[in-house]
């Protein structure tokens, strides 16, 4: 199939790519570098920027799954995660998108942020508060948008192998959620690519 990968020169956006050429896929990639990504006659590199509606216009024509796997080191101050999705809605205002949309942000994001160990708790507000802010205004936009969205809360991430990991629907009291590596996310967002069983849903993945 034809997949689009949007934040993919590294982390679960790099693994994803590399999972899904294994795997026979199609990709095309929007970032601001192509270095790090492999030559592959099934790539297509595109080097821009997620929070330019005009670069999302270059990468969605012929998608059939769109995999959002943004990230910055820039944690204090950045409104990179709405930035994205405003791109993406202005991108798809005159073009409806019928593709499913993958969001990676994160548990601990929007409504999960009740559900948070004391000590995650404690790390978010002291490391990661607006990081995590804007991610949960990210799911809210997309939320309210027509999109067939599907926003995908992993616990802290580790750049494990690809292993056996744990898919919670729902959110529980007294849940636990643990590290999970970067692989064994990109894994699902691929899965859900293939058949996107939990639209509309705000899945949390766990080792």
């Amino acid at each position: 199939m034809n997949i689009t990968i949007v934040g993919a020169s590294s982390g679960v956006g790099l693994l994803a790519v590399q999972q899904a050429l294994a795997q026979g896929h199609h990709v095309t990639t929007l970032s601001r570098t192509t270095a790090t990504l492999p030559e592959h006659p099934h790539l297509t590199k595109v080097m821009g920027d997620a929070t330019a509606a005009a670069d999302w216009r270059r990468v969605l024509p012929g998608a059939e799954a769109v995999l959002i796997t943004v990230g910055t080191a820039q944690k204090n101050t950045t409104p990179l995660f709405t930035d994205t999705a405003r791109a993406l809605l202005a991108a798809t205002a005159d073009a409806p998108l019928t593709a499913p949309v993958l969001v990676l942000t994160g548990f601990g994001a929007g409504a999960s942020a009740g559900y948070l160990s004391w000590w995650m708790r404690l790390a978010i507000r002291w490391f990661m508060q607006p990081e995590y802010d804007n991610k949960t205004q990210l799911e809210q936009l997309l939320a309210a948008s027509n999109l067939r969205w599907e926003l995908v809360r992993p616990g802290m991430l580790t750049n494990g192998p690809l292993a056996p990991y744990q898919v919670l629907p729902e959110l529980t009291p007294g849940m636990r959620v643990s590290r999970i590596s970067r692989a064994s996310v990109a894994d699902f967002l691929l899965r859900q690519a293939q058949q996107p069983t939990l639209l509309h849903h705000y899945p949390v993945l766990t080792s």
